[in-house]
């Protein structure tokens, strides 16, 4: 514009020839510079381009937190991180200003998932996340194809003097050029022919900057492209060494230990490297094992150790339901289980007790032959649960205050906390006794009503696939407060009262078992002779019949028997029949242990287990079992009472202060949790306050603190994870693992145990591993080839912690072994 400016002021001192050849090289130089100016402006785009996904990933790096246990929530959907072309160039040209904005919308272009549309509206990411190698690959192409673009147009819109070198000038030293062209034209003279002559001079001056600016650039591309290059060979090298520059912020945690006193320790976030160094590693983990689906008759709801067809098919009997009892394989299976067609995340306990998705538990059978009774009925793209049962057909709450009304001594969440429902059809009863304060482990057979533990599993209550056959239950002696039992048609009284022999065994001396089934108040003939069976069997195991009460409302009656304290009945039989126990006979024994029709024992010293009722709830949770030796060590090597307590102390530090506000989970969204090796509970007992419910899996080479559990209010099972969990797929929305993989790797390949964890788990439910730094590094790897997202890794030298959670992934075939 200064150039037009001298101009004008020329044309009004004359019209000589010589102010005319003045006034038009002038001209013909503005117009030079015009074109040249804007060729440079048209470029700023071109130039911004190459260089933004270099400048998007150092940013990310840089960005990245450091803080202890800190996560980001911030993952968005498809819709939510796609942009137009005209968005996106907006973004660019304002580069220099808004940096953060040039940015974000690199992340946009790079960061799209791949999975669908469903599953991104439900996933988190972390911020500084993993870019995919290919993906920058693309992005790098489709760059450097728009500048090649850009160069033609820019050849053919400067014309003269423009050539393939000053089309690809740097935006940022074209401007400087320009403003530097700008204040030599506001002092030139005004004499025309000395404008004229410093005019050429500076286009001269301009195209030898541009052209060594060109050569830097281009050398700067060449490196750029070799570096990609070096990284794709590379792909395979470990993670490089923490930054420098990354800061560091621990976070103390009690630990306890072998010693007398515990032990604080620090945890640091690994630092992340940058983008191109992660996603090596993340395509060398993706590469590092490879996943079928199962090939199973069961499909989407496939157990391994419940259908298993080889075993079945080579069983002599089913008289006693082998066929519904654990036969698991000799080698555990590596597949992956398929989604049910239209799986949708399942809906949010409290609603979820009421209604689920049909898609998710896609069967009709119970809601055709049971929706009279209130069990379960169809509605449009749900099922729905009226809270009903043979039993209770006017609803769960109804019957449970019936039962309390028939015994005061029940007193619901306060002395009784702990009971075992068997044959718990959906499992209503179980799901309205949370009202009460009380925790049900309700189990049944799988598929004799067609995945009813399935159901009361989608509606975010616990349950199990187990059967009283031919073994002992997975759960110690006398630990359940009530058992309870609703027109299950369980042979009580056949075998010697096998069965019935067994619920004495984890019945707590002093308990209850509810009993409201046809024979209680029908006279049927059948009835009859099942009621008299039962009052015999009854008497000689030397229960007592403490009342039968009836339901009007329902028209049932239910009959409540008591387990003795002493053993006075015992010693006064006439009939030993059924007889006690040998002596040297484990009551805990209760992995692959048949079953025996005999009684044990009720403990007399007071330092025994089962002579005193456990505190009232809740204060049992937090009060050290009476019975524990303060003599004897813990588990952690403090006396046994002491190490309860520090134990308890330390899981409620980890919780409240990481688990709950840094780990990016949010709690509300989970309901079904597993503590995949709980010691003395301490895990499950420090989320009471959360609406959630924990499975605590005692593993069968550790020590028994199963009974320890249960005495504080709480609920669990004895379990190998070398062998399949007895659950339905996609069960648990949040799985814990503390100090498990180191030692079951001296057992077993922890491969099928994470693709057991891979089945158990709900599409977005979450892993966390707390192990030797090495194992997790090693969980981490198989985690990312099942496509999970890691969300966060923290180490210090003893202990890593790995945060991840499950895609809607699934491979393509199906595998030919399984």
């Amino acid at each position: 514009m200064g150039t037009f400016s001298k101009s004008s002021r020329g044309g009004k001192r004359g019209t000589s020839s010589s102010s005319s050849y003045a006034s038009w090289a002038s001209t013909v130089g503005m117009l030079l510079f015009v074109a040249f100016c804007g060729c440079g402006v048209y470029m700023l785009t071109s130039s911004s381009s190459s260089s933004l996904l270099s400048t998007s990933q150092s940013a990310a790096a840089a960005d990245h937190r450091s803080s202890r246990f800190v996560l980001k929530d911030s993952h968005p959907s498809i819709e939510e991180s796609q942009i137009d072309e005209s968005t996106t160039e907006e973004n660019v040209k304002g580069a220099e200003q808004d940096e953060t904005s040039t940015i974000s919308t690199a992340q946009s272009r790079s960061g799209a998932s791949e999975d669908d549309s469903s599953h991104n509206q439900n996933q988190k990411e972390v911020r500084g996340g993993i870019e995919s190698q290919s993906q920058i690959e693309h992005d790098t192409e489709n760059t450097v194809d728009e500048e090649q673009n850009h160069q033609q147009q820019s050849q053919e819109g400067s014309a003269q003097n423009e050539d393939h070198q000053q089309a690809e000038a740097s935006s940022e030293q074209i401007q400087n050029t320009a403003g530097q062209q700008q204040q030599e034209d506001s002092s030139q003279n005004e004499d025309q022919q000395e404008e004229q002559k410093q005019t050429d001079e500076q286009i001269e001056n301009n195209d030898q900057q541009e052209s060594l600016e060109h050569n830097d650039e281009s050398r700067q591309q060449k490196q750029l492209e070799k570096q990609m290059e070096g990284d794709r060979e590379n792909e395979n090298q470990p993670r490089l060494q923490q930054e420098e520059h990354e800061s560091h912020a621990g976070t103390q945690i009690e630990e306890l230990s072998k010693d007398t006193d515990s032990r604080p320790w620090e945890t640091q976030a690994i630092h992340p490297q940058n983008d191109t160094e992660m996603q090596k590693e993340d395509d060398t983990n993706l590469r590092g094992h490879e996943w079928d689906l199962c090939n199973v008759v069961a499909g989407p709801d496939y157990i391994p150790c419940l259908d298993n067809e080889k075993a079945i098919k080579k069983l002599n009997s089913f008289r006693h339901f082998e066929h519904r009892e654990r036969h698991c394989s000799d080698e555990s299976p590596t597949c992956l289980v398929p989604l049910p067609k239209g799986y949708k995340r399942p809906v949010e306990w409290p609603m979820s007790r009421d209604k689920i998705w049909y898609n998710n538990v896609p069967r009709t059978k119970l809601a055709e032959v049971k929706g009279h009774q209130n069990w379960v009925k169809v509605d449009g793209e749900y099922l729905t649960f009226p809270g009903g049962g043979t039993q209770f057909i006017h609803g769960a709450l109804h019957y449970i205050d019936f039962l309390q009304q028939s015994q005061r001594d029940i007193a619901w969440g306060k002395h009784t906390r702990v009971i075992l429902d068997v044959g718990c059809g959906v499992a209503s009863f179980g799901g309205y006794l949370f009202d009460r304060d009380v925790l049900a482990m309700s189990f049944a057979p799988k598929d004799e009503h067609e995945a009813q533990v399935q159901f009361a599993l989608e509606r975010g209550i616990p349950a199990i696939s187990a059967v009283m056959g031919s073994q002992r239950l997975s759960f110690p002696s006398k630990v359940f407060d009530l058992i309870h039992c609703a027109r299950c048609r369980v042979p009580w009284h056949a075998e010697g009262g096998m069965l019935l022999l067994e619920l004495n065994r984890v019945l707590r001396p002093g308990g209850y078992f509810v009993w409201s089934a046809t024979p209680v108040y029908q006279k049927l003939k059948e009835d009859v002779e099942i009621w008299k069976a039962m009052t015999s069997l009854t008497i000689s195991m030397c229960w007592d019949l403490v009342t039968i009460k009836k339901d009007k409302l329902n028209g049932v009656a239910a009959a409540i028997y008591r387990k003795p304290t002493t053993n006075e009945c015992y010693d006064s039989r006439k009939h030993q029949s059924p007889p006690m126990c040998e002596e040297g006979d484990d009551p805990n024994a209760a992995w692959y242990t048949p079953l025996k029709p005999c009684m044990h024992r009720v403990p007399t010293d007071d330092a025994e287990r089962g002579t005193k009722w456990p505190s009232v709830w809740p204060k049992r949770l937090t009060t050290p079992p009476y019975w524990l030796n303060s003599s004897e060590p813990g588990i952690y090597g403090k006396s046994a009472p002491r190490d309860f307590k520090a134990d308890y102390d330390n899981w409620k530090q980890i919780v409240m202060n990481s688990y709950i506000n840094d780990l990016g989970i949010v709690w509300s969204k989970f309901r079904n949790i597993m503590d995949m090796r709980a010691v003395y509970g301490g895990f499950a007992a420090a989320l009471r306050d959360q609406k959630v419910w924990v499975m605590n899996v005692v593993n069968i080479d550790s020590p028994n603190t199963l009974p320890i559990i249960y005495e504080r209010g709480l609920f669990g099972m004895y379990h190998d994870w070398c062998e399949s969990f007895s659950t339905y797929p996609r069960t648990y929305d949040l799985l814990h693992a503390d100090h498990l993989f180191a030692k079951l790797k001296e057992r077993c390949s922890i491969v099928p145990v994470v693709a057991e964890i891979d089945r158990i788990a709900r599409p977005g439910g979450k892993l966390i591993v707390r192990d030797e730094p090495a194992v997790t590094k090693e969980i981490e790897s198989l985690l990312k080839s099942l496509h999970w997202a890691v969300n966060s890794t923290f180490s210090d030298e003893n202990t890593g912690i790995l945060v991840a959670e499950k895609s809607y992934w699934r491979p393509q075939k199906f595998s030919s072994s399984s």
